[in-house]
């Protein structure tokens, strides 16, 4: 089984939808740094060197390669990345290797055979 690192930079106040929306599409499970800054074309305004932009949640998520694009897209569109400047940015990334998600290969193995 091989899967994809799914990195999803959200303002904080959206990230319970995503997880919920990312579960639901077959993600097993996710990890959420919070309280990260993200800058886009635009920097963010500073007051006396103090950011005054809204704080962003990063989360990471190992979902199955079969299952990546799907969770990927559904992701964007619940939280409006295309539509919206600045809502978020999600991307995948191969993962040649990961230790430690054997219960998320047993619990996807049903899931997988009508996928595939």
């Amino acid at each position: 089984m091989h899967f994809k690192l799914i990195v999803v930079m959200v303002e904080d106040r959206h990230t319970n939808e995503i997880l919920a929306a990312a579960r639901e599409e077959g993600a097993t499970g996710a990890t959420v740094l919070n309280q990260a800054r993200g800058e886009g074309i635009n920097p963010t305004k500073t007051f006396l060197g103090l950011s005054v932009g809204n704080q962003v949640d990063v989360i990471l998520m190992l979902v199955e390669e079969h299952m990546a694009r799907h969770v990927l897209e559904t992701i964007a569109g619940v939280g409006k990345f295309d539509e919206t400047s600045g809502t978020g940015i999600a991307f995948q990334v191969d993962v040649e290797d990961a230790i430690g998600v054997r219960h998320q290969m047993q619990a996807l193995e049903g899931a997988l055979e009508e996928i595939i």
